[in-house]
Order: structure tokens, then sequence, then C-alpha cells
């Protein structure tokens, strides 16, 4: 009755029939279950977001220390390029009583045949090209200027110039036992002939081969059972006199000097000529190097090739041993080693004139995948006799005037110091066909040991600030002066 009084009054709709339970049950579940899906994926993200800022920022504290970029410091490069500062991990020295940043700067190679904008001098940008990545090696053309060349030659000439020889071994005044104890680098009680194979390539410029060496002591009766390894008693039957000799009745050829031309050594420092102060202060830019590191290293040397005037392949640097100290710290600081090596963490190299046949600068081994001396020594070539083998090396640089050339002679250590000898820095000069070369080297020392440098640094360095600067961190001045192209 009441609906059909409806139909001529309001309308009333209709009720619909209730859900069932079971459908508004599920309903509820499925809104739970959403926002119980959201919170769990807002989460991850989160975290996720998190782990991968937390590796970012371990990557970048623990990645070389060496990898320097470029950017807006300085005035004259552009500034569009980013900047990668090697992060500072002082390190108390207990000599200085203050902390030490132990940061090395190490230019990034990239690939073979990249670019960088450098900026050197005033109103001029240079190009530095990588050459090669084992040993990291760069070149910069026009590193001077043709005036410059000229008045370093001058002063070389006016200092005078003496005769380059090759290397000899110094005779050790130590007994066979301690010599073989010394050689022996595995301490297996045997001498390999790769053990003693750096030690023969020194004589007089003499270069050996395992075979070669294999003859010598068979001749001398030092090893009769020819089994390769030398006994103690085998080596006390060897001396270094008997090596040098013994090749004539073998028919070996008679062995040229490991140098042939004249040098001097050119000071540097306050009083100098301008032109040496300001190739330094350059040398200081370019390898981004705290000034009193490359001040208190080695003078600039001036080289003088004639006509076939030659170096056979060697390291600039010596192989880091507990035995051995290094030549520029040990005096300072009082070291008692058995043996003294140059310790020269980079060779800059300045070719003085251009040069029309031969005089190349070879690095034999460059961006080899692996290095062995077996190697240096195959099918009858000697890539360390650069009278012969020259043009068998890896990479070949020509002389031409005012260009340059730098390399690391070290691995960096990983914490941003000198490491390792590195072996592929094996270089050397070929033959000079004709004229005169005139180069100059020079060589920043560095001790891997960077106590030892702090300490060596704070007896010959001037007197630093209050503050403690003991002069191996990294100058802001010279900061971020390279550019990638």
């Amino acid at each position: 009755m009441m609906e059909s009084q409806g139909l001529s009054g309001t309308y009333v709709s209709p009720t619909l029939p209730p859900l069932p339970r079971q459908n508004r049950v599920l309903l509820n579940k499925s809104s739970v279950c959403s926002r119980t899906y959201f919170v769990v994926v807002m989460v991850f993200f989160h975290v996720y977001i998190i782990n991968v800022i937390a590796l970012l920022l371990y990557v970048y504290y623990n990645n070389d220390p060496g990898e320097i970029g470029t950017s807006g410091g300085d005035p004259m490069i552009n500034s569009d390029s980013s900047t990668h500062q090697p992060p500072s991990d002082p390190h108390k020295s207990p000599d200085l009583g203050s902390p030490v940043k132990i940061h090395l700067p190490r230019i990034e190679g990239i690939r073979v045949g990249h670019i960088q904008k450098i900026s050197l001098v005033p109103n001029k940008v240079h190009k530095m090209r990588t050459l090669s990545l084992k040993p990291l090696l760069f070149e910069i053309p026009d590193f001077l200027s043709e005036e410059e060349c000229r008045v370093v030659v001058q002063l070389a000439q006016l200092k005078g110039l003496t005769e380059s020889r090759g290397e000899v071994l110094e005779q050790l005044d130590l007994p066979p036992e301690e010599i073989f104890n010394l050689l022996d680098l595995n301490q297996d009680g045997q001498l390999q002939l790769q053990e003693i194979l750096t030690q023969s390539h020194a004589r007089d410029g003499m270069w050996l081969t395992p075979e070669n060496l294999q003859e010598i002591y068979a001749g001398l009766k030092a090893n009769p059972d020819r089994n390769g390894p030398l006994s103690l008693e085998e080596f006390t039957r060897l001396s270094t006199r008997d090596l040098r000799r013994f090749p004539a009745p073998l028919g070996v050829e008679r062995p040229q000097p490991a140098q042939n031309s004249r040098h001097t050594w050119l000071y540097q420092g306050e009083g100098a000529h301008r032109v040496l102060q300001v190739l330094r202060n350059r040398v200081t830019r370019l390898t981004q190097l705290p000034p009193l590191l490359v001040e208190l290293s080695e003078p600039l040397q001036v080289v003088r090739y004639e006509q076939g005037g030659h170096r056979h392949a060697h390291h600039d640097s010596g192989l880091v041993h507990p035995e051995t100290a290094c030549s520029h710290t040990s005096l300072a600081v009082n070291v008692s080693a058995r043996f003294e090596t140059p310790c020269r963490y980079i060779t800059v190299v300045f070719y003085l004139n251009s040069v029309e046949s031969g005089g190349e600068t070879t690095f034999p081994v460059a961006d080899n995948r692996t290095y062995e001396e077996k190697a240096l020594f195959q099918n009858g070539v000697n890539l360390l006799d650069m009278q012969k083998s020259c043009d068998k090396g890896n990479l070949r640089v020509k002389p031409t005037q005012g260009s340059a050339i730098f390399w690391y002679n070290h691995l960096s250590d990983g914490k941003g110091w000198v490491g390792e000898l590195d072996e592929y820095s094996l270089h050397g000069d070929c033959v000079l066909a004709h004229g005169t070369k005139w180069v100059a080297n020079n060589w920043i020392n560095i001790d891997p040991d960077h106590q030892r440098q702090a300490r060596y640094q704070k007896l010959v360095a001037p007197q630093q600030d209050d503050e403690g600067d003991s002069g191996v961190g990294i100058p802001e001045q010279h900061r971020d002066l390279h550019q990638d192209l």
C-alpha cells in the first residue's frame, strides 16, 4: 500500500539489498594490502638511494688521489670543465710534530692520444697529449721557446761539459756470502740467471742474455753442471772482474759504452739565470707538485750527443727495497743501508734542438700487456741495446726543439704517495745518425718513505711558517691547471 502511494507522490528509490558480508571483507583486505605494499616499496626505494649515495662517497674517497680535473680556479683557463680535487688524508709525522698531507697529484692519461689543455704561461694554452699509459707518458709541444732553448744550451757550454760514461757497478766491499744473499731475491738459496741479469746489464754497457750468462758460467767453471741456478759455493768462484773480461775468449763483441755523450748540471735555485728559474716554475705547474719537492730535487742536467751518441735502455729510478736508501735523503736523515739508488718520481725531458735523423727517445715495452725481463731477449733481439734494436721498441719520440715529454717512473701506492717502480718506464736514446742533439733532464726526487722525505725536507729546506707546513701539501696556486679536450 505504501508503495502505491509513492507512485502518486514523492518517488522513493528502491532499497538495494546489502552486499554479502564476504565481499565487504575482501574489499577491506585489498585496501590494507595496497597500503602495506606502498610502504614497503617506499622503504626499499629510500634504502636503495642511501646505498647508492654511500657507494659513491666510498668510491670518491678511496679513488686514486692522483685523479685530477680542471676548472675555474685559474683565470687563464676555461671554466666549463668539472673539477676533481684529491681528498686530503693528513698523516701525523712524529718528526715534524704536525699533520703532513702526503697526497701527490697524479695526472690521468685517460687514453693514448687524449689531449688536455694546460696553462703554464700567461696568455697561452699548451696542449698535452698522452703517449702511453704504461708508463704514464705525456708530450707537450712548445714547452720551451726557441730563445729559452738557446739560453739553456749556451749556459751549459759556459759551464763546461764532461764526458758521460756508462754506469759501472761499484766494487762492493762485502764478502761473497752477503752479496749472494742480497742478490738472491726469493731467498731460496740459489741464484737464478734472471736474478743477476740486472746487475750484468750495467757492466760497462755490456748487455747479456741468459744464454750468454750460461756460457760465461760454464767457461768459468762456476756452474759445471749447467743446471741454471748458482749455489753459494759456485757463486764465490765468480767475480765482477771475470765477468767483464770473459766475453773476449768467447768471441763476444767488445761492449760499447752505455752512454756516448757529454753533460753538465745547471743550478735552478735562487740566484740562477732567470730562464732556469722560469723553467723550474713551469715544471712545478705542469706536474702540480708542491714547489718545495721540485726545488729540493736534482739540478737540471743538460746533455749533448754527437753523431753516434746513444744511451742503452734503463730506468731512471731504482727499485724500492728495504736494503736500499734513496741517494737524496740518505745523508740528511742518516739512513744506513747497503745500497743507494736514485729515487726519481718523475722525469721531464726538454728537447733543446731538432734532430734530422736518429736520436729518438724510445720506450721498448710501452703499453705491453705484461712485463717480463726474459721477454727483452728473444729471437736474438736485445731490446736494451739501442745500437742494434732501437727500431724494435714499442714507442719512439722524435726530438723537436722546444717540446717536452714527462712520465712517472713509479706507480702510486694507492694512498697518494710513491709506490713501486713502474718497470714499463724502461727507456733509452737511439743512435744519433747526423748532427748534434741537445736535451735537458729534469728529475723530481721523492723518497717512497714519506716520513724520510719529510725529515729530509725539515733538515734541508728553508724555515717553514709557524703552521708547520712541511711542503708536501698540494699548492693551491697549481691546482686546476689541466682541462680535457
